[in-house]
């Protein structure tokens, strides 16, 4: 016995996103233990006590704080790589060498601390992406061929499995219903704001939650196979690639470092030569090697494009690289598929025409519903659907004939009505009226169906793919946020293609493409100097999307997806976070060159007053790690949610 289905309208609701504490981070717990290490140093140190102690509580930090950076820099030693945290750690050793202990000590905390919220961000990124990701259950309720239930691992379901779904839990696996009614709030998957009525033959997805009626499911799709896991793939890659700014930081990191070196062996003997005394010129020296470190330009560029990650990941955007964060603000033209992008990939009635005096419009709709009931056409369940929605219900239907590519007919109220293409249901002889009527809907883009009672025409019913509602939006933000044009890039015929672009304020279409000419167009518009971000949703845009400087795909819900090939997957089906996301990408290069003019005007004024006068190591210490600490806080701003804007629509 199923419950019975009720209605819903509360809010679709958020899955909790687990943040990362603080003190669960390895690189936050040693942080502390150092500072707690150093403070108690140098409270030993101002009261007075044996110097064997204070001594003992800063080398304990030493090794707390010192530890996993100097390990980390000897690895890269091995691998001939000179690692900026060897540098800091010798520099801290060279101060305790010279009885500069406590401020070495100064120095390891502060340069623990900067390492602990780097990691604190990354952690943070994490979470916040995953956090949109984690939602199928770890169990699901298994029916057995004999009837019995058992509860088994979600990861064990095949496809095939029967599973029961009931009141308020989450569903473990991409599925059919096979019985059952229900309403599913998929709103962490699609985006949509109300809960989805779900009856036989439905879809629904690993992850969503299950309303007031019980479901009974056939497995699709593999745990591994569901959309959550298909995204969860692409998380898995995000931050594993470097934007270039970051590789060619590296790179230049490993010169700067070699530089470095030379120049503080430089700075220790030349004033030794010149007779300065050792303790003297090694205390310069040092100063010199922490100053002149580029911890600060290091972390420039990665903290604000993994924060700006994690913050598209919370509305629905799951970016895969730092790499494409970074290339989607360089976007100067965006070009939209249309059908299933632009448009939901749906039919809807647009229009009714009546041809007789003997029907009014919801009479005409009535006949054509109460035919097209039976059938599984797309354009036979909008008809029915666009009948429920003005009240109209279907008539009971007797001797119904389905004839596949022609239409359908049947027998309501003793009257023969038949609905189909007008060739299929009057052949060539359409008649003026009929004719002018089709050829107008036509030229608008409409596919038309033919009505007609006792072999009469009495009708013709408009149907268009569905508009997305917020398309007209996206477009003029895409406008916006990029100075040019959208492109509409579709394989649709002209006229259709001209229509819709016409309702949505593009001026630039190319129509009738397959899918290598969609390539061609890509790669001419490159050649031009564009910098080229294709939007598509299945298997057909795959080559346009590889070919563009960005993919994105739209719908991570689509079964043909091609996920693997976009750079970027709109997650719940929103247009308009397409602006927002590449408006979020240049808010971060924007903290990304403040970060390194930042980090660089410190680096300058911290080695010209240590060369051209006296920096204390101290002051010295502060300047270099504060400005480190300053530009990771930086970075961190793009985890804001009033970093995601969505850029103004203009006309």
């Amino acid at each position: 016995m199923v419950a019975p289905t009720v209605p819903s309208t509360r809010p679709a609701r958020r899955v909790p996103v687990r943040r990362t504490r603080l003190f669960e981070l390895a690189e936050m717990r040693w942080a502390a233990a150092s500072l707690v290490l150093f403070l108690a140093g140098l409270a030993a140190q101002l009261a007075g006590a044996p110097e064997w102690s204070w001594w003992g509580l800063y080398l304990a930090c030493y090794a707390a704080g010192g530890w996993e950076p100097g390990l980390s820099g000897l690895r890269a030693l091995r691998e001939r790589t000179l690692d900026v945290d060897l540098l800091m750690v010798v520099a801290a050793i060279g101060a305790a060498a010279i009885g500069q202990i406590t401020d070495g000590a100064l120095l390891i905390v502060i340069f623990a601390t900067s390492g602990a919220l780097e990691a604190l961000a990354t952690a943070r990124t994490e979470d916040s992406v995953r956090g949109l990701l984690d939602l199928a259950p770890d169990t699901a309720t298994r029916v057995r061929a004999d009837g019995a239930e058992d509860v088994v691992e979600a990861a064990r379901l095949a496809v095939g499995d029967v599973l029961v779904v009931r009141p308020g839990e989450r569903i473990a696996a991409d599925a059919t219903v096979i019985d059952g009614a229900s309403e599913v709030d998929q709103a962490t998957i699609t985006g949509e704001p109300l809960p989805v009525d779900k009856g036989a033959g439905d879809d629904v997805f690993a992850g969503t939650l299950n309303g007031t009626g019980a479901l009974r499911l056939r497995v699709d799709r593999r745990a591994e196979d569901s959309v959550v896991a298909r995204i969860a793939g692409l998380v898995d890659q995000a931050g594993r690639t470097k934007a270039r700014t970051q590789l060619f930081i590296e790179k230049v990191e490993q010169r700067y470092s070699i530089g470095m070196v030379i120049a503080t062996l430089a700075v220790f003997t030349v004033p030794l030569l010149v007779g300065e005394d050792l303790e003297r010129a090694l205390l310069r020296a040092m100063t010199f090697m922490i100053v002149a470190s580029p911890c600060a330009i290091v972390l420039a560029t990665m903290p604000p494009l993994l924060a700006a990650i994690a913050n598209a990941g919370r509305h629905g955007v799951l970016v895969k690289s730092a790499v494409v964060m970074e290339q989607l603000g360089q976007t100067s033209v965006i070009a939209f598929d249309k059908t299933g992008t632009l448009t939901r990939g749906t039919p809807r009635l647009v229009e009714i025409r009546v041809l007789t005096t003997e029907f009014g419009e919801r009479e005409l709709l009535r006949l054509a519903a109460s035919v097209e009931h039976f059938s599984e056409h797309p354009l036979a369940v909008a008809v029915v659907r666009a009948a429920r929605e003005r009240g109209v219900e279907p008539a009971a239907v007797t001797d119904f004939v389905a004839s596949p590519g022609r239409g359908v007919s049947g027998v309501v109220g003793g009257r023969l009505i038949a609905a189909g293409s007008p060739a299929a249901v009057l052949g060539e002889s359409l008649g003026d009226t009929v004719a002018f009527t089709v050829e107008e809907f036509q030229y608008r883009g409409w596919t038309a169906v033919v009505v007609t009672c006792d072999g009469e025409p009495v009708g013709v019913l408009a149907l268009a793919d569905e508009l997305r509602p917020d398309a007209v939006d996206a477009v003029g933000a895409a406008r916006a946020v990029t100075g040019a044009a959208p492109i509409l890039l579709t394989g649709d015929n002209a006229a259709t293609a001209s229509r819709l672009a016409a309702e949505i304020g593009i001026a630039d279409v190319r129509a009738d493409l397959l899918p290598h000419e969609k390539v061609a167009t890509v790669e001419e518009l490159r050649s031009a100097g564009h910098q080229v971000t294709v939007v598509g949703d299945g298997i057909n845009d795959a080559p346009a999307l590889a070919a563009a400087h960005t993919g994105i795909a739209m719908g991570g819900a689509g079964a043909d997806l091609t996920l693997q090939t976009a750079d970027a997957v709109v997650v719940r089906d929103d247009l308009t976070a397409i602006p927002a996301v590449i408006a979020l990408s240049r808010r971060a290069r924007r903290i990304v060159i403040a970060n390194l003019t930042l980090a660089a005007t410190a680096i300058a004024v911290l080695v010209i007053w240590d060369l051209a006068g006296h920096l204390p190591l101290p002051l010295g210490v502060a300047g270099h790690e504060g400005s480190t600490i300053l530009v990771a806080l930086n970075g961190l701003r793009m985890l804001r949610s009033s970093a995601w804007k969505q850029p103004s629509p203009v006309d």
